[in-house]
């Protein structure tokens, strides 16, 4: 009776999995549908949502990143929240407040009102175009889930992710993000111009939305049960001893990289953290996942490395008046550092 109960919860895990991996692939799908030419950048959203972490999208204006976040959005079953950050934004703005409440009779209470940080995908549109100070709001919400507003902590829901977009850096009016919350992104996605194809097919899709009036989607929305489900089918994906070495390998190359030659040397003026190492774990497993293997290989680390630690890496004065970018040194340390036999 044991031995036939265990076949049965083995068989209704693997359903649940199975299901899981469906409705993920479903939301991918539909995603992609909306923004064409960039399933790259709709991937990056999806891993980065499976495996718990924020994710910073950089991009010229006109990309469609805000569309991206918002189809992913629009498609998942979610409280969605917009904050747009402007140079006269207040950290309240972002976490909330406290206000007085009066009974009318000479007495009142201080009530806490949730500011759009409380939603489950939180999008920060153009965070870089609000000073340090208010980027600063989102640091205790990304790294540890809750606020403290006047002493009193608030826990923000289960499912949360913070979707941050900005513009380049050096256009006029905007502001470096502090490095302290660079490294509370998962991942930093780049998006880049459609081809010539795509672009024309982007041109029809508009087109046929302005032509027909706004429907309800008849698609469900995929529940948030699917993505806690995926997550822990996720947890479960294995990582070889060898595996692990290589990723801790490819973050200590950015710490010491005098012992990979004279262009990391010049190149590399600050490494990455530990959660560098973590960032690289999370995301090839649930790259892996989505995949179909229950296991990581060389090529799922390789394949998020730069989405994991092109914000991780600051380079020096030499390598930037150089043109080098810090893609250009992640390309040099996947090829330098292998895989331990």
């Amino acid at each position: 009776m044991g031995d036939a109960t265990r076949i049965l919860d083995i068989d209704e895990a693997g359903d649940r999995a199975a299901s899981a991996r469906d409705a993920i692939l479903d939301l991918q799908s539909r995603v992609n549908q909306a923004i064409i030419g960039q399933a790259r950048v709709v991937e990056r959203l999806v891993i980065a949502l499976l495996a718990n972490g924020n994710v910073l999208i950089e991009g010229l204006p006109g990309l469609a990143k805000t569309r991206a976040i918002k189809s992913l959005a629009r498609n998942l079953e979610a409280d969605f929240s917009r904050i747009q950050f402007t140079p006269d934004l207040l950290p309240s703005d972002v976490t909330g407040g406290e206000i007085y409440r009066s009974d009318g009779q000479g007495n009142g209470t201080f009530e806490f009102r949730q500011g759009p940080v409380f939603g489950n995908l939180v999008l920060a549109d153009e965070i870089n175009r609000a000073p340090a100070k208010v980027q600063s709001a989102l640091l205790e919400a990304m790294e540890e889930r809750q606020v403290t507003v006047a002493g009193k902590r608030y826990r923000l829901p289960d499912l949360f992710m913070v979707l941050a977009t900005e513009n380049p850096i050096e256009q006029e009016g905007t502001y470096p993000l502090p490095e302290a919350q660079m490294d509370r992104f998962l991942m930093h996605v780049r998006i880049d111009y459609p081809s010539d194809a795509d672009e024309v097919k982007v041109l029809r899709l508009v087109r046929e939305e302005s032509a027909e009036p706004a429907s309800p989607a008849t698609s469900p929305k995929i529940p948030q049960q699917a993505i806690f489900d995926a997550r822990r089918e996720i947890d479960r994906i294995t990582s070889a001893a060898a595996i692990e070495t290589y990723m801790v390998g490819l973050i200590a190359a950015t710490r010491r990289p005098a012992e990979y030659g004279d262009n990391l040397k010049q190149w590399i003026a600050i490494g990455a953290s530990p959660r560098g190492s973590l960032a690289l774990d999370r995301a090839s497993r649930a790259y892996a996942w989505l995949q179909g293997r229950d296991y990581v290989v060389p090529e799922d680390v390789q394949a998020v490395a730069h989405d994991c630690l092109r914000h991780r890496v600051s380079l020096s004065y030499e390598a930037t008046a150089d043109g080098v970018k810090p893609d250009d040194v992640i390309d040099e340390i996947v090829r330098q550092v292998a895989v331990a036999a």
